[in-house]
């Protein structure tokens, strides 16, 4: 079992900046591709960005290309979202999610429990 709790969401100006971070428990995240989902009201939930168990690939939604980067430290046991020039429609409830899969079929097999980001226009 992994245990994953995020941290470092919060409310922004359209333009600001926020770093996520997912804290994991229970096991390492060494053999597990990350990835960072969101939900916005109304809306299902979406893929953000993913990187693989070495950090050596990372995919990203187009929408966030170019803004958001993912990372990850193993040693630490965490996973990391930097999110810059933040807009207005990125507000969401972000989620942290593990799979043992590769990055290429990304489903999810634990969650966290979210951070609320909110980028004011």
């Amino acid at each position: 079992q992994v245990q994953l709790v995020e941290s470092g969401g919060g409310l922004v100006q359209a333009g600001g900046s926020l770093r996520l971070s997912c804290a994991a428990s229970g096991r390492s995240i060494r053999s597990y591709s990350m990835g960072w989902f969101r939900q916005a009201p109304g809306k299902e939930r979406e893929f953000v960005s993913g990187i693989s168990w070495s950090g050596g690939s990372t995919s990203y939604a187009d929408s966030v290309k170019g803004r958001f980067t993912i990372s990850r430290d193993n040693a630490k046991n965490r996973v990391y979202l930097q999110m810059n020039s933040l807009k207005a429609e990125d507000t969401a409830v972000y989620y942290c999610a593990a799979d043992a899969d590769g990055l290429e079929h990304f489903e999810g097999d634990y969650w966290g429990q979210g951070t609320q980001v909110t980028v004011s226009s």
